[in-house]
């Protein structure tokens, strides 16, 4: 405790470097966790359409849907 107290000072901005660089981390991977499950969300619906479980109608609704999901997504990371 006392040595961590004397060093605080001089490794203080590096503990706190490192952490901001852990948020930012874990950020960009929960963006890119968002992506990949609306993207497999889409294969799935795809193959839902091919197999005959959906109809069109109903296809081209969901996958509009998910398609402009993924688009909001790209345009969040664009504008950051």
């Amino acid at each position: 405790m006392i040595i961590k107290l004397l060093t605080l000072p001089v490794l203080g901005p590096i503990e706190g470097m490192l952490w901001i660089g852990e948020q930012v981390l874990e950020h960009a991977n929960a963006e890119l966790n968002d992506k990949e499950d609306l993207n497999k969300k889409l294969l799935t619906l795809q193959l839902a359409f091919d197999m005959g479980d959906i109809s069109e109608e109903e296809f081209e609704e969901q996958e509009e849907a998910l398609l402009l999901a993924i688009q909001e997504l790209e345009d969040e990371n664009n504008e950051e």
